[in-house]
């Protein structure tokens, strides 16, 4: 699992630098540039602002320097250059004739100002005008004011400086406080976008990454309940229907792997049993005969008269003669094809007759037998010579297994019919169990049983629609239940 984990990292990560390149940096972009004009618009507006206090500072002196430069009153000139420093913070100012000769200074101001096109223009026109430059080495902005006489003349210019510095340390402080306001508000919305994304979106996505990593062949079932957004909600939804879309397709698809399993392993039985059965068939029709004339040579021997100590020897002949007969006969009515004559038959006057011929049975008349329940009306389809056939051979198993007791019971089990046979004899061990149905297998020691028994009721059973099941006997024998449809079930 490690490795899913590792992707959904990757991808958590993906989507959540999506977010902040796509929405987080374009949204600080664009607010930076706001800021940037504006701060622009403010630094505009400071200068302005800056630029008319000069101009209210000089055109608040220009009245008293212009009658003191009239009447050439240097003491008078003087104050009014001191009064600019104490009305406003400047950093020098000058009083210059029309030729550009600095008359009074104080301050850091130009001595010579005829060079200057600002001086020009205000001596031209007569407005106000301003513009930075350098004084010893100092940027400063100069404010020119002309300064009139009483017959509308200009005699002369009035210059204010003031630092660049002063203009600017403002526009430096709001510039400071604009980066630490929007580097704040930057980590902030980062912030909340990479925590909004985790709350509502990511860890659900996460969860829903485990979820489809999880998904495997045997479980594709999605329990968790859903959750976040609602696309997210349609997502896992999605998830769940598509789980159990698989779930049901991967159970069809085991189903129909187990039933061609078995169809296969059925018809491969159907074609051995059938080979067998023509094997058995030419086999027994081929060995009947010599059968019958080595059991009648046998009969004319005993006839005639023997010599002493030989008409054991006869005995032994007969026994295997009728021992081979007996095989030849239960592989015919193991293989034997019957067609369906089943018609409506008393289950329990089947069994009543086989128990009550057992007695001239030699293999059942040392065994007691016990009977339940035969005593009750049990209608079954079947065709009554191999269901005879079938109930003769498990209760005569069960009378050469056992020590001295067999129980045959019919019993009724959801609209079935049990024949139920048990004895007290070894049992039949687990493991071999589903193979005593077999053609040819016997639980017994060589020589003792020839397989076919069980084979004979094994094939009834399957013309028949029943199944057989083995298991241990209360007495600590074998349990072998033969059920039946009863006729009524079989009809719904």
């Amino acid at each position: 699992m490690q490795r899913p984990v590792l992707k959904a990292g990757r991808m958590f990560r993906s989507l959540r630098l999506t977010l902040v390149l796509s929405i987080v940096v374009p949204l600080m972009l664009f607010s930076g540039l706001a800021i940037y004009f504006g701060l622009t618009a403010v630094e505009r507006n400071l200068n302005e602002r800056l630029r008319e206090d000069l101009e209210l500072v000089s055109r608040a002196v220009s009245g008293p320097l212009s009658r003191a430069m009239s009447e050439g009153d240097e003491i008078v000139m003087g104050e009014s250059l001191e009064s600019i420093f104490r009305i406003g913070r400047v950093y020098g100012a000058s009083v210059f004739d029309d030729a550009g000769n600095q008359v009074a200074s104080l301050g850091v101001a130009d001595s010579d100002v005829r060079s200057s096109e600002s001086a020009e223009r205000v001596i031209a026109s007569g407005e106000l005008g301003g513009a930075f430059r350098r004084v010893d080495g100092e940027s400063v902005f100069s404010q020119f004011t002309p300064l009139v006489a009483e017959d509308g003349r200009i005699q002369g210019l009035l210059q204010i400086t003031r630092k660049r510095s002063d203009f600017h340390k403002r526009v430096a402080s709001s510039r400071l406080w604009a980066v630490i306001i929007w580097s704040a508000l930057s980590l902030s919305v980062i912030l909340v976008v990479v925590l909004g994304h985790y709350g509502a979106v990511g860890r659900h996505v996460s969860r829903l990454l485990e979820i489809m990593y999880g998904m495997e062949p045997g479980n594709w079932r999605v329990d968790e309940p859903a959750g976040g957004p609602r696309e997210l909600r349609q997502i896992h939804e999605g998830l769940q229907d598509m789980g159990e879309r698989m779930t049901s397709a991967e159970q069809e698809i085991s189903e129909r792997v187990i039933r061609e399993r078995e169809l296969a392993e059925r018809l491969e039985y159907q074609e051995k049993v059938a080979m067998i059965g023509r094997v058995a068939g030419g086999v027994a029709h081929e060995l009947g005969a010599p059968l019958s004339v080595v059991q009648g040579r046998a009969n004319i021997l005993r006839r005639e008269g023997l010599q002493a100590g030989q008409d054991r020897h006869l005995g032994d002949i007969e026994h295997q003669v009728e021992r081979m007969t007996l095989i030849i006969q239960q592989l015919l009515d193991c293989f034997r094809h019957v067609p369906d004559s089943r018609r409506t038959t008393d289950l329990a006057a089947v069994l009543r007759d086989v128990t009550r011929r057992l007695g001239d049975d030699p293999k059942c008349s040392a065994t007691c037998v016990k009977t339940h329940g035969l005593d009750q009306l049990a209608e079954i389809k079947a065709e009554p010579t191999r269901l005879e056939l079938a109930c003769l051979n498990v209760i005569r198993n069960a009378c050469q297994a056992s020590q001295t007791l067999v129980e045959v019971s019919l019993l009724r089990r959801d609209k079935q019919w049990e024949v139920r046979v048990e004895d007290d004899g070894p049992g039949i061990a687990p493991e071999v169990r589903e193979r005593v149905f077999e053609p040819f297998y016997s639980t017994r020691p060589a020589g003792q049983g020839t397989g076919l028994g069980l084979a004979v009721v094994g094939s009834v059973l399957k013309e028949h629609g029943g199944y057989a099941e083995v298991g241990e006997s209360q007495y600590g024998g074998c349990c072998m239940s033969l059920l039946w449809t009863e006729v009524n079930a079989d009809e719904l």
